[in-house]
């Protein structure tokens, strides 16, 4: 147990290790190309940030731990919007950009709809379960949500901006990228066994670990990423990280994992669903009241404290 636990923390640590050395590396790669910072923020960071829960949730489908690979996905979004962007929202109000408003929080909204449409049935009467055509179908819109934000770049940034340029070498990007890969593959094999391993001993469902301990652990890059950010007063990283992550996990994380093994949707994670759609649209609400496209403290103090209660919910489910 004890030995389980110190895997788990090294897991993560290799994890998280892992991301920032993608990030950095791909990052450095994409100012090279002039890509502005937030179509990085929106893609590359997201993805770099979202890269635990790809290795994680991939290896869990692989193994067949159906409920790690929704428990992660549902709980690291409830995680980076409820927990993170509450932090964020305390250390300093975010200004929102009119397109996030209008286009990202209702694109990450609808995939929460489409993900619930989906694994309940609502298609295929009675198939709980994210089948490979259903992760197809979550692709294509992935794929319409990467080439909307290509769209926004050239609008954003025309070709004759000049965007400062990186002065990292090539080769030392790539060694970045790989040595990055290569620890996300590590610490991503040792949270999902040894986590696992944890919650055998413990007596608690797969569920609940992938909820809570899990769905924390991978999400731990958003969080680091989105409060220096949000420190810095960089708030289109902090936002646009967040929400991009969300989409991320929802978009691509959860089909390939579908598409790796068909994946059983355990119909109690409905719940957290709901939870994760109401903030969202409560986050789209938020919008408008108080200063107009601000997220001010008083709903990061709001959603912090609707995590707490949500996290006591979970535990005392288990108890």
């Amino acid at each position: 147990m004890l030995l389980a636990i110190v895997l788990v923390i090294a897991g993560f640590t290799i994890l998280i290790k892992g991301a920032d050395w993608l990030v950095t590396g791909a990052s450095s790669l994409a100012k090279k190309h002039q890509i502005s910072d937030l179509a990085i923020g929106l893609t590359i960071v997201a993805f770099g940030t979202s890269a635990p829960e790809l290795v994680v949730n991939s290896i869990a489908s692989f193994q067949n731990h159906s409920d790690i690979v929704f428990g992660n996905v549902i709980g690291s979004n409830n995680f980076n919007l409820l927990f993170i962007l509450g932090i964020v929202g305390l250390i300093y109000p975010v200004t929102v950009h009119s397109n996030t408003v209008w286009k990202e929080i209702p694109i990450s909204l609808f995939a929460v709809v489409i993900l619930y449409v989906l694994t309940n049935g609502f298609i295929l009467q009675g198939d709980n379960v994210l089948s490979r055509l259903d992760g197809m179908i979550l692709l294509v819109l992935f794929a319409l949500f990467l080439f909307y934000v290509y769209q926004q770049m050239k609008i954003e940034h025309p070709a004759n901006e000049e965007i400062p340029i990186n002065k990292m070498s090539n080769g030392k990007i790539w060694l970045l990228i790989i040595a990055g890969l290569a620890g996300l593959i590590l610490g991503g094999k040792l949270v999902v066994t040894n986590a696992i391993e944890i919650a055998t001993y413990l007596g608690v469902s797969e569920k609940i670990i992938g909820l809570t301990i899990v769905a924390a652990g991978t999400s731990l890059p958003e969080l680091v990423t989105s409060v220096l950010a949000a420190l810095k007063k960089n708030t289109d990283i902090a936002i646009g990280n967040i929400i991009g992550s969300n989409i991320f996990n929802l978009l691509f994380i959860l089909p390939i994992s579908a598409l790796i093994r068909p994946t059983a949707y355990n119909p109690s994670f409905n719940t957290d669903v709901y939870l994760l759609a109401g903030g969202t649209f409560f986050l789209f609400v938020a919008m408008f009241t108080g200063q107009k496209k601000k997220f001010d403290r008083w709903e990061g103090g709001l959603f912090l404290g609707t995590f707490i209660l949500y996290t006591i919910y979970l535990i005392g489910k288990e108890v």
